[in-house]
């Protein structure tokens, strides 16, 4: 086995290291495909987070019942009402139809006038309180 002096070492490195300036990995461009669903879940997941972070929020209950009776209402009420959200949750023993995330009472008071209309039996809610 023969050892290396230091001279023939360095000479080994720069050899080295001179070749490797010329080496490349990848090119320059870049393509990412993205599946469409994929924005799709980014923003019900915003949506989800906006509403869990803010815990000053009011809503409007529009129905209060059985769950195919929500589905109904809610269904007729995205139709209708395409700027606000609307989602149904269980209470026991009921099913209830909430929409909108109202930063001020204000701003539910105003849309409840609008959803009386339709929906005689809205309440204003605080949902986390």
């Amino acid at each position: 086995m023969k050892i290396l002096t230091q001279k023939t070492a360095f000479q080994f490195v720069l050899f080295f290291c001179f070749f490797s300036l010329n080496l490349f990995s990848q090119e320059e461009n870049i393509t990412v495909s993205q599946n469409p669903k994929f924005e799709n879940l980014l923003n019900e997941k915003r949506k989800i987070n906006a509403s869990i972070t803010i815990n000053d929020i009011y809503k409007i209950q529009i129905y209060n019942g059985d769950i195919e009776s929500s589905k109904k209402i809610l269904i007729d009420f995205k139709k209708e009402f395409l700027n606000l959200d609307g989602t149904i949750v269980f209470y026991t023993p009921a099913y209830k139809v909430w929409v909108g995330n109202f930063k001020t009472r204000i701003e539910a008071e105003r849309n409840l006038l609008l959803l009386k209309t339709k929906y005689p039996n809205s309440l204003i809610i605080q949902p986390n309180k």
